[in-house]
């Protein structure tokens, strides 16, 4: 299954880092190749972005459901997808790191059926490029929110 788990610091509270990673409202638009989201319910969201999987880029669009959430400083999701067929997971976690936070963002995402294996292989490269670059970009907005 190809996954990715990028961590960094964030000059923020803990709380303003809870704050935003509850919210995928706020996230959501940060991944790489955004095209558009949409909240279906609390729990549930569809989101569509450009995936540049190196020979080709692709729209993928994806049901995004939350878990429950049983702790502030984690949120945990599960991928469906909608224009391909694939499943995964993913979550943030946000721990105190001195006067700052750390932020820890996570993504599981797996090809099924007769084209899973070729799938994998493509996703190999691209699911941790992308969970780093929705990790820094998720902190670069919590360090923006915080400043003002």
């Amino acid at each position: 299954m190809p996954s990715g788990t990028h961590r960094i610091e964030v000059n923020a509270s803990l709380e303003q880092v809870q704050a935003f990673i509850r919210d995928p409202d706020r996230w959501e638009p940060l991944m790489p190749g955004y095209i558009k989201h949409e909240i279906v319910s609390a729990r549930e969201s569809v989101w569509t972005f450009k995936a540049d999987l190196g020979f080709t880029k692709k729209a993928v669009e994806l049901k995004l459901e939350l878990e429950e959430q049983a702790e502030p400083n984690r949120v945990s999701f599960r991928l469906t997808g909608l224009s391909d067929p694939v499943e995964g997971s993913g979550s943030f976690e946000a721990a105190a790191a001195g006067a700052a936070a750390s932020l820890v963002g996570s993504l599981d995402i797996s090809g099924k059926g007769l084209m899973a294996m070729m799938m994998n292989s493509v996703m190999k490269d691209f699911v941790p490029r992308a969970v780093e670059q929705l990790t820094d970009a998720t902190a670069a907005a919590i360090e923006a929110q915080a400043a003002h």
